[in-house]
């Protein structure tokens, strides 16, 4: 019988709000129990902070210049993290702690991927073992470093299959800052890419235009109107871009300059509407499970529904909560690099061959 970890996930999302954290129990393999999930917000301090920074950097020049600035959010970020994790432990026993960290540049022309965290200092302050670093591996080998998930997903959807809950094939849809998707053929074959923005421009509007943070079940947008000849000279220019043509992506992809001047609820109808339309168009006729914070966006999911005309349910149905299928995925992840089983594979990060990934820190 194969031996079994406790591991814990933490995840921090594009939209830098807080700190997603799941506590397994799996084999690295085909077993899976998901025992706690929890959610910490950031001290706002703390989630500006990780925004502006990730607004200045466009390139690796940048990753340089601000590199001061880096190493402070990341040091601030890193012991957050170790509080987080450190309130697990004073209940639940867990053996290895998967830290994925804060994605503030990816570019995969470049083959650069870099996620601030410091998965050494995390183990200190835990003494845990802590795996960290997980898509640099994937890069040396050919692979864009993204999405990393599906293998997790491939093991939701047999486990579900399992149950009867679900029949294959079906494609999971994460709707995160990007979106991705992963897709399950009647063999268990995965296909995973990502497919266009997910909250990444929704939220920087409303962020940048009003005092909140995200757009609450899609109702400013809701409440105004679509400009038809911005929209469709955005999204021209958008298919007719290298964007276009990437497998993985990074909000540094988008932006919202093409919205300037429309009012607040204007421009999120519109925005909404090009995020849409971007991701139904790749999204596979099978049944759709979604999630991710975006799933909440209730006109966003509406609004794909209405395009592609076929189902589309939250992950939630099935009695999975679809706020924390990354932390648990990392949790996962971490148990499978420690173990030195693939992570990221040929279909889903276009790596050469499947190959592992995550640096292991020990400090006890």
């Amino acid at each position: 019988m194969n031996k079994s970890f406790y591991s814990l996930g933490l995840m921090s999302g594009t939209s830098a709000d807080g700190v997603d954290s799941s506590i397994i129990e799996s084999d690295g393999k085909d077993q899976i129990f998901i025992k706690y999930n929890n959610y910490d917000p950031y001290p706002s301090y703390l989630s500006d902070e990780i925004h502006k920074i990730k607004e200045k950097i466009e390139n690796l020049d940048d990753l340089n210049k601000f590199s001061d600035e880096i190493e402070s959010v990341e040091d601030k970020l890193t012991n957050f993290h170790a509080t987080v994790a450190n309130k697990w432990f004073e209940k639940v026993k867990v053996d290895i702690v998967g830290f994925h960290g804060q994605t503030i540049f990816h570019n995969s022309d470049e083959k650069i991927s870099k996620q601030i965290g410091l998965g050494q200092k995390l183990s200190n302050l835990t003494k845990k073992i802590v795996v960290y670093d997980f898509r640099q591996n994937d890069l040396k080998n050919g692979g864009e470093g993204a999405p990393l998930a599906p293998i997790y997903h491939r093991l939701l959807v047999k486990m579900l299959t399992k149950k009867k809950k679900i029949e294959v094939p079906v494609t999971i849809l994460n709707i995160g800052g990007i979106a991705n998707i992963t897709s399950i053929n009647k063999n268990y074959e995965m296909n995973s890419m990502d497919i266009g923005p997910g909250n990444c421009l929704i939220d920087k509007w409303i962020r940048f235009n009003s005092g909140k943070n995200f757009d609450e079940n899609g109702n400013t947008a809701k409440s105004g109107k679509i400009d038809k000849f911005i929209l469709e000279q955005s999204l021209d220019n958008f298919y007719n871009s290298k964007t276009s043509k990437k497998k993985s992506l990074d909000t540094n992809d988008f932006d919202i300059t093409f919205a300037r001047g429309l009012s607040l609820q204007n421009g999120a109808a519109t925005l909404t509407e090009f995020t849409a339309d971007i991701l139904s168009k790749k999204i596979l006729d099978n049944d759709v499970y979604v999630c991710g914070g975006g799933r909440k966006n209730e006109f966003l999911v509406k609004s794909i529904k209405k395009k592609i005309k076929n189902k589309i349910k939250d992950i939630d149905y099935l009695g999975i909560d679809g706020s924390f299928i990354e932390s648990q995925a990392f949790a996962y992840l971490a148990i499978r690099s420690y173990l030195k089983l693939p992570i990221s594979f040929p279909e889903t990060t276009g790596c050469k061959e499947p190959c592992t990934g995550g640096v292991i820190a020990k400090n006890f």
